[in-house]
């Protein structure tokens, strides 16, 4: 069955779609800037950090695909996506009013630990399931040939939602608030940075669950070719993985490496810009002002990559080939993070960042792209939620194997494994060459001239 062509959204309507990301993103970025420097704060030894950053990605290796299905099946007054992007919002904005507070509640170190372990478990969880149907919401609604801009502007929202999270806890340092703290008390300059982005978060949620109005089940089914049968079938993840288009796979293996090598930059970032440019050591513990201090530049230089991440989304369109595109911008990211070696200079890795963010907007952007054009509307939710595999399985693999790899690389310097992170993404870049665009729904109009393209 042929699908009807979805009508063309205006601008503001697109807007809205992903508004909320605004703050899913900024409450992202909270976490992936902070969350090292907060277990270390803690007590954790740089051998120990990745296996704190096992838990998330693994709670959200499980629940995601769940998520995805029963948003496939939901439909009540509220919608189908938006009330799970509602709930997981809410849950988020406990949780980050309980994180920093982990060194707060008079506990032991290793106690601390857990509870800051669990805790972030639960932000990872809730953060991915309030961001999962904003890409759902664009495969549900936009039409092929508004994807790529509906997209761009969620990587524009996303990254401006990142800056301002990475830069919260330098500019409420900057403003008095205080930037370090007694015992294993993580500082007030990240705590009211949580609790700011949690405001924030909830904020922009409610605006485009108020703004989005979601297709009923009836027009859904038209604009997806979805018949009766087919709405009637029920289908397992073990099923839909098996009949999972082969761009699913290829999409995949890129992305592994590119996911391991952030995984990398977020847990090992700090420490390696605080040896690189403060002079700083682990016999020199996380309460000295000069690792504190680098840890807030740290937030600088993720929002220098999220600048960079900007500029780079409003360039990608110009690319004829999207795959030439893909490969390009992680070449670029690979070479950012292997550039860290050499500038010792706080300000000349304002350089290296930036070049790091061309793969952070490709990464963003181009796999849900290629995806969604591959697959049906009837399972778009379970697809997706499956493919959040192809990002927290890299991220479990490079968690687990951090310690041995970190102790492989010396063993003392963090920056070894930003490093590492830039010669991933060159290997990510190059199994680029394995995708292969093709679309799962058949319209009445040609939708996109890269739908055939050979590999380059």
């Amino acid at each position: 069955m042929k699908a009807k062509v979805k009508p063309d959204l205006s601008f503001w309507k697109l807007w809205n779609l992903s508004f909320g990301f605004f703050g899913v993103q900024m409450a992202y970025a909270l976490q992936s800037a902070n969350i090292s420097r907060i277990f270390a704060t803690l007590g954790a030894d740089p051998h120990e950090l990745s296996y704190f950053w096992i838990l998330p990605p693994l709670a959200g290796l499980v629940i995601q695909p769940i998520v995805g299905t029963l948003s496939d099946r939901t439909w009540n007054r509220f919608g189908r996506r938006l009330p799970y992007l509602l709930f997981g919002s809410i849950l988020a904005v406990v949780v980050m009013a309980l994180l920093p507070n982990a060194g707060s509640f008079h506990l032991a170190v290793g106690a601390a630990l857990i509870f800051g372990a669990f805790a972030l478990m639960f932000l990872d969880l809730s953060i991915n399931i309030s961001m999962q149907p904003f890409k759902m919401l664009v495969g549900d609604m936009v039409n092929e040939r508004q994807k790529g801009l509906a997209y761009s502007i969620q990587s524009f929202l996303c990254n401006a939602g990142s800056v301002v999270g990475f830069i919260f806890p330098f500019v409420l340092a900057w403003i008095g608030i205080s930037n370090v703290a007694e015992g294993n008390k993580v500082p007030d300059s990240v705590t009211y940075s949580f609790y700011g982005g949690a405001a924030i978060l909830i904020a922009c949620v409610i605006y485009t669950f108020c703004k989005v109005k979601e297709m009923p089940p009836k027009e859904y089914a038209e604009y997806h070719g979805i018949t009766q049968s087919d709405d009637n079938e029920k289908s397992g993840f073990i099923h839909l993985l098996i009949k999972a288009p082969k761009v699913f796979w290829t999409v995949g293996l890129v992305q592994f490496f590119c996911w391991a090598a952030f995984m990398y930059m977020w847990t090992y970032n700090t420490g390696g810009v605080a040896e690189q440019a403060y002079g700083w050591d682990a016999s020199q513990g996380t309460q000295t002002a000069n690792y504190q201090e680098a840890a807030n530049w740290n937030g600088i230089l993720f929002a220098v990559q999220a600048i960079g991440s900007v500029v780079w989304a409003a360039i990608l369109p110009n690319f004829k080939n999207r795959r030439m595109a893909y490969c390009i911008s992680l070449v670029i990211g690979g070479i950012g993070f292997i550039s860290t070696l050499f500038f010792h200079d706080k300000w000349l890795l304002f350089i290296s960042y930036f070049l790091v963010g061309t793969a952070w907007a490709a990464m963003l952007a181009m796999p849900f792209t290629i995806l969604t054009n591959s697959i049906s509307g009837k399972h778009m939710g379970a697809y997706l939620g499956l493919f959040n595999g192809t990002i927290t399985i890299p991220q479990i693999v490079a968690a687990a194997l951090g310690g041995i790899v970190f102790g492989l690389l010396g063993g003392h310097s963090q920056l070894n494994m930003i490093v590492l992170a830039g010669v991933l993404l060159l290997i990510g870049a190059f199994c680029v060459f394995f995708i292969k665009e093709t679309y799962a729904e058949k319209h009445d109009i040609a939708v996109d001239s890269f739908a055939e393209e050979e590999p380059f």
